[in-house]
């Protein structure tokens, strides 16, 4: 899948950021199914920095692989900040890096309700010694690809914030 010019440039920047502050990074991603280590990876000399990704598209994977409390899951559901949260601060934890970003939300078409609708996306990012940070966005009645395409920008430029 080609990325957009844009998009590109944008992971080139949070690479070189992160490079010249010696910081290495991990993804956590549900409804972006890896999109964002993708466009990562797009650019040449990216595993200096990206050290690994997670697609934890399950609640039972999101519990095995980053640590997700299961009573996080069922008291706010997969798509929630508390998830979002969790999810940056296990694949911080798992893995040999200084900063992750997590992804969890509804891509469609299917599977929204009323209280969490088709573009609600969750993100989270944390680096050693910070807060994590969070953002909601409702993205709205896009297509599965365009929710998932403008996912991959909020957490590349979540990402950049917290490189800086």
């Amino acid at each position: 899948m080609p990325f957009r010019p844009e998009l590109l440039k944008l992971a080139e920047t949070v690479l070189s950021e992160a490079r010249a502050r010696t910081l290495r990074i991990v993804t956590a991603e549900s409804c972006t199914g890896g999109l964002v280590a993708a466009v990562l990876t797009e650019i040449p000399g990216s595993s200096d920095v990206l050290q690994q990704g997670w697609v934890t598209y399950s609640n039972e994977s999101k519990q095995q692989e980053l640590g997700v409390p299961e009573d996080t899951l069922r008291m706010f559901g997969a798509v929630s900040e508390a998830t979002a949260r969790a999810m940056a601060h296990g694949a911080l934890q798992h893995g040999q890096a200084d900063v992750s970003v997590s992804v969890t939300g509804v891509a469609g078409p299917g599977g929204g309700t009323a209280e969490k609708p088709v573009g609600l996306v969750h993100f989270a990012a944390a680096r050693r010694g910070r807060e994590i940070e969070h953002e909601e966005r409702r993205f709205g009645p896009l297509s599965r690809h365009e929710i998932r395409m403008a996912s991959v920008e909020v957490a590349l430029n979540l990402l950049r914030r917290m490189v800086q």
